[in-house]
């Protein structure tokens, strides 16, 4: 062979490795997180979405270059109904520090209790990956080592795939300047052998820096683990806290997972910094309890359950009794114990039957309801909580709802709430945050309320409605505005009901102004007792 010519044929068998690489170079994923199209499209739209998110990621750029994958990864974790991972050996050297922090994500004990409300959720899972905002931010300060060693890895990574690329061009060229014979110059030759030197050089370079970003990265698992725990249970803690303040004003998931992202942000803004954001748990727990006496309600009967008596009215009959009407030989036996009295009914006591009407809700917002009572919990913020529940005692039995909030006599504001159409959380809130403050008359607010249930009965011919006066003082009502008040309340059959919050005991003693208006007065001297208005949602 000519000194300066080889063959081609060798020097592809001495390049035939970095040839393959060069053809097909292994795939290094940049997310750790297997997604598909639909779970892309949902990460980039609420990223688009949030103000929030987008300033934690321009955040944490000045710590970690690939930060917006690493906040992609989070938001699947949480987001998908089962998150399955790429194994660590397909993924880029500079992204393995996201493997790691997912993967102990995924394993932390606060992991599965986070995703029971975040699943499916992309508003839940964007707020997830806010609230681990300050356990990303440390981590990436603790790790810089490891983010330096996986990014040198990273380069040497892309350098070597370079050099391989490099063998597969010279070899290229070599061909085109092969001889019929398969001879090749011998510069050109050279020039192959040098790529292959060079790509040899760069893997052995990649080998170490993998070596060392290995290293540093075992060394970092203790505290990432540490890390993503903590992170995990204060996500988890603060979507529960979340979920919990929007069933305490009412909104179900369902109503929350409708609402576009930017207005479920507001929302949930200002549930959290509104004025009754305090006592969002004495709310939850009036409304679980008037749930609560709902359900030991008798149907077609007022009052609480007792137990079993024997009858004849067939309202209150047990199903057991009427399962007998099932079995044609029984019959004859149902209509002889019907006609003695001797069939098994539920018991029940209480006062009279519920109403038909409006319910309305009379709220004293003077300024006397600001004080704070036992455990640190306003009249305001008892008295509203009492008046969301009988929102969702209306509601629960299709009655119209109406608030009135008053205080003195040129201050009274009025919101209604149809029984017949969804009541907006927005709607709800702007009655529960409104306070007028000022003096105290009951002659204004009472007089509107009644007017409002005449309308009912002269438009629906719907009578016995409800009036429940919350207040912690008492005032006085002239002769002519009492007389009038009580014709109206004989015309139209309505109830009224008095919650006296921590009031002198002049306020509520016999002969005072509240105990000769109100049909059933009671007075709350314990603002943590729910329980003290319990029977007041059995008979409304």
């Amino acid at each position: 062979m000519d000194e300066e010519t080889e063959r081609l044929d060798a020097l592809t068998q001495q390049a035939g490795r970095w040839l393959a690489l060069s053809a097909s170079p292994a795939e290094r994923h940049t997310t750790a997180v297997v997604a598909g199209p639909y779970d892309r499209v949902a990460w980039r739209d609420v990223y688009a979405r949030s103000a929030a998110l987008r300033e934690l990621a321009a955040q944490l750029l000045t710590r970690h270059a690939h930060a917006p994958d690493l906040l992609a990864d989070v938001f699947l974790c949480a987001y998908q109904a089962a998150p399955r991972l790429r194994d660590s050996t397909v993924m880029a050297p500079s992204r393995l520090l996201h493997h790691q922090v997912v993967t102990a994500l995924t394993q932390s004990p606060g992991f599965a209790a986070l995703r029971r409300d975040t699943a499916g959720d992309a508003y839940a899972a964007a707020m997830a990956v806010l609230a681990q905002a300050s356990a990303l931010r440390g981590l990436l300060e603790r790790s810089r080592e490891v983010r330096e060693r996986t990014g040198r890895a990273d380069r040497a990574r892309q350098e070597a795939e370079a050099a391989a690329a490099a063998v597969g061009e010279a070899l290229r060229q070599a061909a085109e300047k092969a001889d019929g014979q398969g001879q090749v110059p011998a510069p050109v030759a050279a020039a192959v052998r040098r790529a292959v030197g060079a790509a040899e050089a760069a893997e052995d370079e990649a080998r170490r820096e993998d070596g060392a970003a290995g290293q540093a990265m075992a060394a970092a698992v203790p505290g990432i683990r540490s890390a993503a725990r903590n992170a995990a249970s204060a996500a988890a803690e603060a979507v529960r806290q979340e979920a919990a303040l929007m069933r305490a004003w009412g909104v179900d998931a369902g109503e929350t997972e409708r609402m576009p992202f930017e207005e479920r942000a507001r929302l949930a803004e200002r549930l959290r910094s509104g004025r009754l954001a305090r006592w969002a748990e004495l709310i939850g727990r009036f409304r679980q309890m008037a749930a609560g006496e709902r359900a030991r309600k008798v149907e077609h009967a007022t009052g609480e359950l007792v137990g079993v008596t024997l009858g004849d009215d067939l309202s209150r009959v047990i199903p057991s009794e009427l399962a007998v009407l099932g079995v044609p030989e029984l019959r004859a036996v149902f209509a002889a114990r019907y006609a003695a009295g001797e069939l098994m009914l539920y018991d029940s006591r209480g006062e009279q039957g519920t109403g038909r009407g409006a319910v309305i809700a009379c709220v004293d917002t003077s300024h006397s309801m600001y004080a704070e009572g036992p455990g640190g919990v306003t009249r305001e913020a008892w008295s509203k909580a009492c008046a969301l529940a009988l929102l969702d005692q209306a509601r629960h039995a299709g009655r119209d709802f109406v608030g009135i909030l008053f205080s003195a006599a040129d201050k009274l504001q009025v919101f209604r709430f149809p029984g017949d159409r969804p009541a907006r959380v927005t709607d709800v809130l702007d009655f529960a945050e409104t306070f007028l403050g000022g003096g105290t008359d009951f002659q204004r607010p009472l007089g509107t309320a009644a007017k409002i249930l005449e309308e009912e009965f002269d438009d629906a011919s719907r009578a016995r409605g409800d009036i429940v006066l919350i207040t912690d003082d008492a005032c006085e009502v002239s002769e002519t505005w009492t007389r009038l008040w009580n014709e109206i309340k004989r015309r139209l059959d309505f109830r009224l009901f008095g919650i006296a919050i921590a009031t002198p005991g002049t306020a509520t003693a016999s002969g005072s102004v509240l105990e000769s208006l109100c049909d059933n007065l009671r007075t709350v001297d314990d603002l943590t007792d729910v329980h003290t208005t319990a029977d007041l949602f059995r008979v409304i």
